[in-house]
Order: C-alpha cells, then sequence, then structure tokens
C-alpha cells in the first residue's frame, strides 16, 4: 500500500468568494446576489464559465459566466425526470458534473438515479440508467445505478462514473455500461476490477496522460487510484480512522492541478488540500482551505480553470469559492442571519407541541471519556432534550436529505442523521429498538458478508416531511439536535419550541482573578484584591436552569460580559456599556477553543458526578467565530481603587452579575 507521510505544509493563499450570498434559494444574477440550495458539482467550459450543479429544492444547472453573473441553463426547477429541452427538463438532485471531448456536458443525476447528457444541439437526454435502484450492467438504457455521485470522460468518448451507493467505479462505453472496479459490498481491499472494493467512493479525476483515474473513497478516509489498462486498484493515501483529525478523514471531491498534482476536499473538518507532488505519488500534502476560522461548511465540488484557479462548492454554505495564491481570504460559510427551518414549534419527540426537558445547550464544556481521557476536550454544538431509549424520534422540519453520507456511526451512541440545516443525533436512524428498518424504502439497512447489520443508508435527495418518524432513541437517553453544519453552529433555542420557557435568573457560583501562573489573588483585610496592574486572567463559574429542569441540572449560560468601574461606580473609557466576552449564540471555528473558553477545573471531575462544572475564562474572547487568548491590562491605570463587574445572561436574556473591588 502506498501510503502518504504525516507531513502537512500551509502555502499562502485564500479562498475567496465567486458567487452567493451565503442564503439558500434561488437567485440567478450578479455574483455576490446568486442564491444557490445545493451547489454540488463543477465544470468549466471552455469558453471559461463555471457550470454548477444546483440540488436540494433548486434541481437546476447554473452557469457563472466570466464576467461573475449568475444564469440557470438547465433544469424546470420542478423535481423529477424528464429529458429534452434546457427550460423544459427536469432534474432529481443533480450532483457531479464534467464536460467531455465535445464540450457536452455530463451530470450524475443522483435522484434519477441516471447519468444525463447536454448534447450538442442543446438538448438534455439519458446516457445510461433505467431509472430504478440497483445494480446491472449492460446496455446503458438498461442499466442500474444506485447514488452516481460523480463522472469524468477521457478523450474516447468513454464515461467513468462513481456509483457511491453500489461502492463500484463503473464505465459507460459504446451504448454499454460495465463495472470497471468495486465488489459491491463496503470494504477497503486493494486487487484488480471487482476484486477490489471500495466504501463509499464518491470524487474521481482522470490523468489520461498517466492511464490513471483516481477515486475518493470517503468511509476508508483514503485516496486510491485505478491503473485504466489493467483495472488494478492501489491506495494512494490513507488516513487512521481512529484519529479525529486526520487530514484525509472522508474525502469527497478530486480533481487535478495543471502541474497534475491531485486536489481533494474533505467532508470532516472542511478541509481543500493539494498533494505536492505530482503525477501518481502522494507524499507530502499542502492544506489549502486556511485557518480554521475560515474552514469550508461542506466542500463538495472541485474544478481548474484555466488561469490555474482552484473552484470549490461550499454546498452547505450555499456558496461557490475560488483559491487564489497569495491572496486575501473572503466571506466563508453559510450567512448568520439566513432563514431558520420551518419547525413551528416542534419538538424532536411526541407529543412535538408540548415541552420537554432540555438537558443540554450550546457551548457547554465535554469531556471525553476514552483514552486519553480530557476534561475540556469541546464544545457542546447543540441542544439536548430527555428521552428515554426506544422514544420515537421526529423530524421538526421538512427537508431534503443533501449529505451523500447523511447517517454515521451505525450501532454506536453517537449515531445521527443530517437533514438539511439539521442534525438528529444519539438515536438508532430509521430503525426500532431491535434494528429492524421503519421505512425499507428510505432507511436501507445493509448486511456484511456474514449477514450481519453494519451500516445504514440514507440516500442522498431523499425527502421527509416533518412529524415523520427519524428513528429511536438509543442508550445516551436523549436526543441530540444541532444547527448548521458543524463548522458553523448555531444555538438550536433560537428554533422557538412550544412551551418552551425560561424564567430563572442564571447562577454565579465564583468570580476569581488568577495571575499567569494560575495562582489565585486573594483580597485583604478590607476586601480588595491587590493588583500590581499586570495582566489578570478572568474565571466565572456560572450556571443557568430552565423551567421544568431537574434541581440537579445544570445548563451553560450564553452570553458573558464585563465592565470596569472606578471607585464612585462609573465606567471606564470602553466600558461605557458591559463588553461581550463570550458568546455562545454560535460557536467558534478554531481548532482548540475548548481550553480558551473554559479554565482549568471545568468539565465532569468525578466519573458519574451528576454536573457539568463550568468554569468560563472571559479574560479571553470567545465570540464572532474565533476564540482568542486576551487578558485584563492594568498597566494604564492610575493608583486608586476600581471594581470589576461581571455580567452573565442566558438565550431567554435573564442575567446575573457578580463583581470584585480592585486596589491598583
Amino acid at each position: 500500500m502506498l501510503a502518504a507521510s504525516p507531513l502537512w505544509a500551509q502555502p499562502l493563499g485564500r479562498l475567496q468568494l465567486l458567487a452567493g450570498d451565503g442564503h439558500p434559494g434561488w437567485r440567478d444574477g450578479a455574483a455576490y446576489q446568486a442564491r444557490f440550495s445545493d451547489p454540488f458539482g463543477l465544470a468549466v467550459a471552455a469558453d471559461g464559465s463555471l457550470w454548477v450543479s444546483d440540488g436540494g429544492d433548486t434541481n437546476r444547472i447554473r452557469r457563472i459566466a466570466p464576467d461573475g453573473r449568475v444564469g440557470s441553463v438547465l433544469g424546470s426547477g420542478r423535481e423529477g425526470f424528464r429529458d429534452g429541452a434546457p427550460t423544459e427538463a427536469q432534474l432529481h438532485t443533480p450532483s457531479g458534473l464534467a464536460f467531455d471531448g465535445q464540450q457536452q456536458l455530463l451530470i450524475a443525476d443522483t435522484g434519477n438515479q441516471r447519468i444525463r447528457r447536454l448534447e450538442r444541439d442543446g438538448q438534455l437526454r439519458t446516457l445510461a440508467g433505467d431509472g430504478q435502484v440497483g445494480w446491472r450492467d449492460g446496455p446503458a438504457a438498461q442499466a442500474r445505478f444506485d447514488g452516481p455521485m460523480a463522472v469524468v470522460a477521457d478523450a474516447q468518448g468513454r464515461v467513468y462514473v462513481a456509483d457511491t451507493y453500489n461502492h463500484r467505479i463503473r464505465v459507460i462505453e459504446q451504448g454499454r455500461v460495465r463495472t470497471l472496479a468495486g465488489a459491491g459490498q463496503p470494504g477497503e481491499a486493494d486487487g484488480v476490477g471487482e476484486r477490489a472494493s471500495f466504501d463509499h467512493p464518491l470524487g474521481l479525476a482522470l490523468d489520461a496522460t498517466a492511464g490513471l483515474l483516481y477515486v475518493a473513497d470517503a468511509r476508508n478516509h483514503a485516496i486510491r487510484r485505478i491503473h485504466l489498462a489493467s483495472a488494478e486498484v492501489q491506495t494512494l493515501a490513507k488516513s487512521d480512522p481512529r484519529d479525529e483529525e486526520a487530514m484525509l478523514r472522508r474525502p469527497i471531491a478530486l480533481a487535478l492541478d495543471r502541474e497534475g498534482r491531485l486536489l481533494v476536499t474533505t467532508l470532516a473538518r472542511g478541509r481543500l488540500l493539494r498533494c505536492a507532488t505530482p503525477r501518481g505519488v502522494c507524499t507530502d500534502w499542502e492544506e489549502l482551505s486556511g485557518p480554521p476560522e475560515a474552514r469550508l461548511a461542506r466542500p463538495s465540488g472541485l474544478a481548474v480553470d484555466a488561469q490555474s484557479r482552484i473552484l470549490v462548492a461550499d454546498a452547505a454554505s450555499y456558496r461557490v469559492h475560488r483559491w487564489v495564491p497569495g491572496s486575501v481570504g473572503g466571506p466563508m460559510g453559510p450567512a448568520q442571519d439566513r432563514n431558520l427551518p420551518d419547525t413551528q414549534g416542534r419538538w424532536p419527540l411526541d407529543p412535538q407541541l408540548r415541552a420537554h426537558e432540555v438537558v443540554g445547550t450550546i457551548g457547554e464544556v465535554r469531556a471525553r471519556r476514552r483514552s486519553p481521557a480530557v476534561d475540556r476536550h469541546h464544545l457542546h454544538a447543540g441542544l439536548d432534550v430527555q428521552a428515554d431509549p426506544g422514544r420515537l424520534v421526529r423530524a421538526i422540519a421538512s427537508a431534503k436529505v443533501s449529505s451523500p453520507l447523511a447517517a454515521w456511526s451505525f450501532g454506536e451512541l453517537g449515531e445521527g442523521l443530517s437533514l438539511g440545516e439539521l442534525a438528529y443525533i444519539h438515536m438508532k436512524v430509521g430503525r426500532k429498538a431491535g434494528n429492524a428498518s421503519l421505512d425499507p424504502q428510505r432507511f436501507v439497512v445493509r448486511k456484511d458478508a456474514r449477514g450481519r447489520a453494519d451500516h445504514l443508508l440514507v440516500r442522498r435527495g431523499t425527502r421527509f416531511k416533518a412529524g415523520e418518524v427519524l428513528g429511536t432513541v438509543n442508550a445516551m437517553a436523549h436526543v441530540h439536535l444541532e444547527l448548521g453544519p458543524s463548522a458553523y453552529a448555531r444555538d438550536p433555542l433560537q428554533l422557538g419550541f412550544a412551551g418552551f420557557s425560561d424564567r430563572q435568573m442564571p447562577r454565579i457560583e465564583a468570580l476569581e482573578l488568577l495571575d499567569e501562573t494560575g495562582r489565585a489573588l486573594r483580597p485583604n483585610s478590607q476586601g480588595l484584591v491587590p493588583w500590581d496592574g499586570r495582566p489578570l486572567r478572568v474565571v466565572v463559574e456560572a450556571w443557568d436552569q430552565v423551567d421544568g429542569n431537574l434541581p440537579r441540572r445544570r445548563l451553560g449560560v450564553q452570553r458573558l460580559s464585563w465592565q470596569l468601574l472606578n471607585a464612585a461606580g462609573q465606567p471606564l473609557p470602553g466600558f461605557e456599556a458591559p463588553q461581550l466576552r463570550q458568546d455562545y449564540r454560535s460557536l467558534p471555528q478554531d481548532a482548540e477553543p475548548t481550553p480558551i473558553a473554559f479554565a482549568p477545573g471545568s468539565g465532569i471531575q468525578v466519573q458519574g458526578a451528576q454536573h457539568t462544572r463550568m468554569r468560563y475564562e472571559i479574560s479571553n474572547r470567545v465570540r464572532d467565530g474565533r476564540a482568542l487568548m486576551e487578558r485584563l491590562e492594568g498597566h494604564r491605570l492610575a493608583p486608586g481603587r476600581y471594581r470589576l463587574r461581571v455580567l452573565v445572561q442566558d438565550a431567554a436574556g435573564n442575567s446575573a452579575s457578580a463583581s470584585v473591588d480592585l486596589l491598583r
């Protein structure tokens, strides 16, 4: 096996916005005002225009002209199947795009289980597939696919297809479809043809000069390559599946730059990577996507234009970007003020319009108990609603599955489902307590060679209505709801749950001042804390409850501010209003924000403890998508008495304050 080394570099350059205002929808026009619903695949035409497959509710092919204007070129907008004239044709969740040697557009029409082609006479026609889910080689019109996600074509007219849910790579040639590689069952084996195996191949890139076809093998966290002359499959690069921070985790799209270097986007952590060595060998990688605060939400498509600019579709941000060396970055992620899902107050449990107990809120500190154990491991990204194992979990808003890997962690406590802007976690997705499927058409339980259920398939393009059953609560005994892509999570309490109320003030347990060594400063006999003006760390231990909580339940607070006053109680310059220091209406994108947000001693200190200690280090700033280490500075203050006032607020606006008197 050819494996990638752990050497990574980050060259100078950033992603610039090419089109999309960050709001989901359909709007043509100027680049920065245009709207996309699910920009998934990209292809560059000979005239320099960029073609975008726009799934979601749009179901169109869009074109970004060289002058930046966005227009719709194919599809009526109605989800369905129809060949014919561009404005009358119908698509169903189009995914990958490519131009063939005659500049005909190839479309992986995922929801229709077909490969379509926009031909030179301007008509859309079906190239292969009978529209039924399955696997069948043979005459193109009778062939069957299951979730075709990516297409590429060579100069001889052969079309290669990543047949994702069949775990195969297919070829369309001279009116027939055949399997190039893949055994049809998820697996990870090198070999020739059908003796090799893949696990959800999502992306393709063709190097015709070298006779190689690259495959983004998503659930194997690997890049594979196929020697076209022999159909031999080799593993080019792979990440450890146990490493949650691995660079190649869940690769989705591939492209080759003008020097023959491989480009990769990943579903996990929203990365854009480039192989530093060309032509079939990947020993070193460069991360092009920039710092964590500028990460992609869910990149899905890659292309390279004639000027060697790298183009990236970020489906969950509703934007298209280009990477330019030496540039500064542009807007990233979905618009923060985009419309919320239309939940009409529903909860994910029965009864949907009656209040349930909230047992966790966004921004709380969370520990990792598996080895190595870490008390301040991550920030809680959503809302937890208490429920006994086995209870039905229901959709709170109608939505369409857009991710090609919508269900994850089969059989584990962290099992979940991504549905539109929402994710539902800690449930048996689509299954009853005994693993029987609740709806075999939409929740496909697949088995390994021994007949054991080993993963669940929820196809891209599947629709669910509000109130429909999504699964059953697992042993975690609560439903975890996340709003927005993981890199840009928002507070689910914004959704407005029926019957939810919070009339309880937050509690402040302690307000501490620490020096740089972590030593606590103690008050003197007059109750004043001596301060020599050196930088201070300010730690507030606080928690909240909402109506209906058990007395032992401790939730996080949402906003923490401070204000520095003089001895007369008047605010100092710059502190006329309390300064917002930490804000958990959304989460920061930094790689490791938790040790910045929370001081030592936070988390669950004893296994089996009934509550989590939340010691917010508010001298550090956690807001506006960033987590920055800062201090309370006093070197410019004249000698005298001062008061530091701290204010904490919950999501309902209830507040509490505490203060400490200082002697400078």
